[in-house]
Protein backbone atom coordinates (compact mmCIF):
# COMPACT_ATOMS: atom_id res chain seq x y z
CA UNK A 1 0.00 0.00 0.00
CA UNK A 2 0.85 3.60 -0.63
CA UNK A 3 1.72 6.07 1.96
CA UNK A 4 -1.63 7.63 3.56
CA UNK A 5 -1.16 11.61 4.20
CA UNK A 6 -3.30 12.67 7.43
CA UNK A 7 -5.58 14.46 5.27
CA UNK A 8 -6.28 11.10 3.35
CA UNK A 9 -6.61 9.11 6.47
CA UNK A 10 -9.12 11.67 8.44
CA UNK A 11 -11.00 11.48 5.12
CA UNK A 12 -11.42 7.67 5.33
CA UNK A 13 -12.09 7.57 9.12
CA UNK A 14 -14.84 10.07 8.31
CA UNK A 15 -16.31 8.22 5.64
CA UNK A 16 -15.85 4.68 7.77
CA UNK A 17 -17.57 6.25 10.77
CA UNK A 18 -20.70 4.98 12.23
CA UNK A 19 -21.26 8.20 12.73
CA UNK A 20 -21.85 9.14 8.83
CA UNK A 21 -25.44 9.68 8.68
CA UNK A 22 -26.24 6.88 6.00
CA UNK A 23 -28.31 4.44 7.65
CA UNK A 24 -26.13 1.31 7.92
CA UNK A 25 -26.58 0.78 10.94
CA UNK A 26 -30.26 -0.20 10.27
CA UNK A 27 -29.63 -3.41 7.74
CA UNK A 28 -28.37 -6.70 8.80
CA UNK A 29 -27.65 -8.05 4.83
CA UNK A 30 -29.88 -11.55 6.29
CA UNK A 31 -28.06 -11.95 9.51
CA UNK A 32 -31.18 -10.97 11.46
CA UNK A 33 -33.18 -13.63 9.97
CA UNK A 34 -29.80 -16.31 10.31
CA UNK A 35 -30.79 -15.77 14.00
CA UNK A 36 -34.43 -16.02 13.46
CA UNK A 37 -34.09 -19.57 11.59
CA UNK A 38 -31.54 -21.04 14.59
CA UNK A 39 -28.27 -20.57 12.45
CA UNK A 40 -26.26 -18.14 14.65
CA UNK A 41 -26.71 -18.57 18.20
CA UNK A 42 -23.91 -17.30 19.82
CA UNK A 43 -20.70 -15.71 19.50
CA UNK A 44 -19.32 -18.29 17.73
CA UNK A 45 -21.58 -18.57 15.46
CA UNK A 46 -21.69 -15.35 14.48
CA UNK A 47 -18.30 -15.33 13.66
CA UNK A 48 -18.91 -18.37 11.52
CA UNK A 49 -21.68 -16.04 9.76
CA UNK A 50 -19.75 -13.04 9.19
CA UNK A 51 -16.65 -14.98 8.50
CA UNK A 52 -18.21 -16.55 5.35
CA UNK A 53 -20.44 -13.38 4.42
CA UNK A 54 -16.86 -11.81 3.95
CA UNK A 55 -14.94 -14.06 2.13
CA UNK A 56 -17.69 -15.91 0.16
CA UNK A 57 -19.86 -12.47 -0.76
CA UNK A 58 -17.82 -9.04 0.18
CA UNK A 59 -14.54 -10.28 -1.25
CA UNK A 60 -16.01 -11.69 -4.21
CA UNK A 61 -18.46 -9.36 -6.01
CA UNK A 62 -18.76 -5.89 -3.46
CA UNK A 63 -15.38 -5.23 -3.00
CA UNK A 64 -13.86 -5.72 -6.47
CA UNK A 65 -16.86 -4.01 -8.01
CA UNK A 66 -16.18 -1.06 -5.57
CA UNK A 67 -12.24 -1.24 -6.99
CA UNK A 68 -14.04 -1.17 -10.44
CA UNK A 69 -16.33 1.99 -9.56
CA UNK A 70 -13.36 3.68 -7.87
CA UNK A 71 -10.91 3.17 -11.09
CA UNK A 72 -13.74 4.42 -13.17
CA UNK A 73 -14.56 7.53 -11.25
CA UNK A 74 -10.51 8.90 -11.04
CA UNK A 75 -10.22 8.19 -14.92
CA UNK A 76 -13.50 9.99 -15.45
CA UNK A 77 -15.22 7.30 -17.26
CA UNK A 78 -18.79 7.95 -17.25
CA UNK A 79 -19.76 5.20 -18.82
CA UNK A 80 -17.80 2.76 -16.72
CA UNK A 81 -19.33 4.10 -13.52
CA UNK A 82 -23.30 3.40 -15.16
CA UNK A 83 -22.12 0.11 -16.18
CA UNK A 84 -20.74 -0.93 -12.64
CA UNK A 85 -23.25 0.71 -11.02
CA UNK A 86 -26.14 -0.95 -13.02
CA UNK A 87 -24.57 -4.17 -12.42
CA UNK A 88 -24.36 -3.89 -8.59
CA UNK A 89 -28.16 -2.78 -8.43
CA UNK A 90 -29.42 -5.72 -10.28
CA UNK A 91 -27.16 -8.16 -8.37
CA UNK A 92 -29.24 -7.70 -5.21
CA UNK A 93 -31.05 -10.82 -4.70
CA UNK A 94 -34.14 -9.26 -2.64
CA UNK A 95 -36.56 -6.40 -2.17
CA UNK A 96 -35.03 -5.58 1.09
CA UNK A 97 -30.73 -5.55 -0.16
CA UNK A 98 -31.78 -3.22 -3.53
CA UNK A 99 -33.70 -0.98 -1.32
CA UNK A 100 -30.81 -0.57 1.16
CA UNK A 101 -27.81 0.02 -1.33
CA UNK A 102 -30.46 2.72 -2.68
CA UNK A 103 -31.27 4.37 0.27
CA UNK A 104 -27.63 4.53 1.30
CA UNK A 105 -26.60 5.27 -1.76
CA UNK A 106 -28.86 8.31 -1.85
CA UNK A 107 -28.21 9.39 2.15
CA UNK A 108 -24.58 9.52 0.87
CA UNK A 109 -24.85 11.56 -1.89
CA UNK A 110 -27.17 13.91 0.01
CA UNK A 111 -24.18 14.44 2.37
CA UNK A 112 -21.79 15.12 -0.12
CA UNK A 113 -23.90 18.06 -1.94
CA UNK A 114 -24.42 19.40 1.52
CA UNK A 115 -20.76 19.63 3.16
CA UNK A 116 -17.28 20.93 1.06
CA UNK A 117 -16.58 17.60 0.54
CA UNK A 118 -14.01 17.85 -2.39
CA UNK A 119 -13.55 21.10 -2.85
CA UNK A 120 -14.77 22.73 -6.06
CA UNK A 121 -13.61 20.26 -8.02
CA UNK A 122 -16.12 17.70 -6.87
CA UNK A 123 -18.94 19.91 -8.20
CA UNK A 124 -18.79 17.48 -11.90
CA UNK A 125 -19.11 14.32 -9.79
CA UNK A 126 -22.06 15.73 -7.67
CA UNK A 127 -23.76 16.19 -10.95
CA UNK A 128 -23.04 12.56 -11.83
CA UNK A 129 -24.08 11.28 -8.82
CA UNK A 130 -27.76 13.76 -8.83
CA UNK A 131 -27.81 12.09 -12.40
CA UNK A 132 -27.87 8.62 -10.79
CA UNK A 133 -30.33 9.37 -8.06
CA UNK A 134 -33.13 10.65 -11.09
CA UNK A 135 -32.15 7.69 -13.32
CA UNK A 136 -31.75 4.21 -12.43
CA UNK A 137 -30.88 4.70 -8.88
CA UNK A 138 -27.46 5.04 -7.11
CA UNK A 139 -25.79 2.04 -5.17
CA UNK A 140 -23.93 2.96 -2.07
CA UNK A 141 -20.60 1.53 -3.32
CA UNK A 142 -20.97 4.03 -6.15
CA UNK A 143 -20.89 6.98 -3.77
CA UNK A 144 -18.58 5.78 -1.27
CA UNK A 145 -16.29 5.34 -4.56
CA UNK A 146 -16.68 8.91 -5.65
CA UNK A 147 -16.16 10.22 -2.62
CA UNK A 148 -12.58 8.21 -1.96
CA UNK A 149 -11.95 9.59 -5.63
CA UNK A 150 -12.27 13.36 -4.93
CA UNK A 151 -9.90 13.09 -1.59
CA UNK A 152 -6.07 11.95 -0.68
CA UNK A 153 -6.44 8.33 -0.53
CA UNK A 154 -5.53 5.22 -2.53
CA UNK A 155 -7.67 2.23 -3.37
CA UNK A 156 -6.24 -0.27 -0.91
CA UNK A 157 -7.00 2.18 2.25
CA UNK A 158 -10.13 3.42 1.25
CA UNK A 159 -11.35 -0.45 0.47
CA UNK A 160 -10.02 -1.23 3.58
CA UNK A 161 -12.17 1.59 5.10
CA UNK A 162 -15.09 0.48 2.87
CA UNK A 163 -14.79 -3.17 4.10
CA UNK A 164 -14.27 -2.25 7.70
CA UNK A 165 -17.55 -0.41 7.71
CA UNK A 166 -19.44 -3.34 6.70
CA UNK A 167 -17.53 -5.75 9.04
CA UNK A 168 -18.30 -2.95 11.97
CA UNK A 169 -21.96 -3.16 10.73
CA UNK A 170 -22.16 -6.93 10.95
CA UNK A 171 -21.03 -6.68 14.24
CA UNK A 172 -23.29 -4.55 15.89
CA UNK A 173 -26.13 -6.56 13.96
CA UNK A 174 -24.87 -9.48 16.00
CA UNK A 175 -24.45 -7.55 19.08
CA UNK A 176 -28.13 -6.10 19.26
CA UNK A 177 -29.94 -9.34 17.69
CA UNK A 178 -27.89 -12.50 18.65
CA UNK A 179 -27.43 -10.71 21.40
CA UNK A 180 -23.81 -10.54 22.30
CA UNK A 181 -22.28 -8.34 25.33
CA UNK A 182 -19.65 -5.61 24.17
CA UNK A 183 -16.86 -7.10 25.08
CA UNK A 184 -17.73 -10.33 23.49
CA UNK A 185 -18.37 -8.15 20.18
CA UNK A 186 -15.33 -6.46 20.09
CA UNK A 187 -13.22 -9.71 20.32
CA UNK A 188 -15.37 -10.55 17.05
CA UNK A 189 -14.44 -7.42 15.75
CA UNK A 190 -11.15 -8.13 16.23
CA UNK A 191 -10.54 -11.78 15.29
CA UNK A 192 -12.34 -10.50 11.61
CA UNK A 193 -9.34 -8.34 11.27
CA UNK A 194 -6.93 -10.40 9.64
CA UNK A 195 -9.76 -11.87 7.35
CA UNK A 196 -10.52 -8.27 6.27
CA UNK A 197 -7.17 -7.87 4.83
CA UNK A 198 -7.13 -11.39 2.63
CA UNK A 199 -10.69 -9.92 1.42
CA UNK A 200 -9.31 -6.68 -0.10
CA UNK A 201 -6.31 -8.77 -1.75
CA UNK A 202 -8.92 -11.30 -3.03
CA UNK A 203 -10.71 -8.42 -4.10
CA UNK A 204 -7.71 -7.22 -6.15
CA UNK A 205 -6.97 -10.21 -8.01
CA UNK A 206 -10.49 -10.99 -8.84
CA UNK A 207 -11.07 -6.73 -10.33
CA UNK A 208 -7.91 -7.24 -12.46
CA UNK A 209 -8.62 -10.12 -14.35
CA UNK A 210 -10.61 -9.32 -17.87
CA UNK A 211 -13.04 -9.62 -17.60
CA UNK A 212 -13.30 -8.80 -14.24
CA UNK A 213 -14.40 -12.02 -12.20
CA UNK A 214 -17.16 -10.82 -9.59
CA UNK A 215 -19.30 -13.95 -7.68
CA UNK A 216 -22.93 -13.59 -5.87
CA UNK A 217 -23.32 -17.60 -5.57
CA UNK A 218 -24.44 -17.26 -2.39
CA UNK A 219 -27.87 -19.13 -2.33
CA UNK A 220 -28.26 -19.43 1.62
CA UNK A 221 -27.78 -15.75 1.99
CA UNK A 222 -30.25 -14.68 -0.84
CA UNK A 223 -32.79 -17.30 0.74
CA UNK A 224 -32.26 -15.98 4.68
CA UNK A 225 -32.74 -12.39 3.24
CA UNK A 226 -35.43 -12.93 0.73
CA UNK A 227 -37.20 -14.54 4.25
CA UNK A 228 -36.61 -11.64 6.63
CA UNK A 229 -39.55 -9.49 3.97
CA UNK A 230 -41.65 -11.48 6.17
CA UNK A 231 -40.38 -12.28 9.49
CA UNK A 232 -42.95 -11.11 12.53
CA UNK A 233 -40.55 -9.74 14.55
CA UNK A 234 -37.38 -7.93 13.19
CA UNK A 235 -34.96 -4.88 14.70
CA UNK A 236 -33.24 -4.24 11.22
CA UNK A 237 -34.76 -3.55 7.51
CA UNK A 238 -32.66 -6.32 5.60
Amino acid sequence: MADLSIQGLCALLHLASPQLPVGGFSYSQGLEAAIEHGLVTDAGTARTWIADALAHGFARCEAPLWLLLRRAWSAGDEGAVHEWNQWFIASRDSRETRAETLQMGWSLHSLLRSVPWGGEAFAPRIAQLCALVEGPGLAYPTAFACACAAVDTDEDHALLAYGFSWLENQVAAAIKAVPLGQVAGQSLLLALHPLLEQAVGEARRRASEAPPRLDTMLPQWSVLQARHEHQYSRLFRS
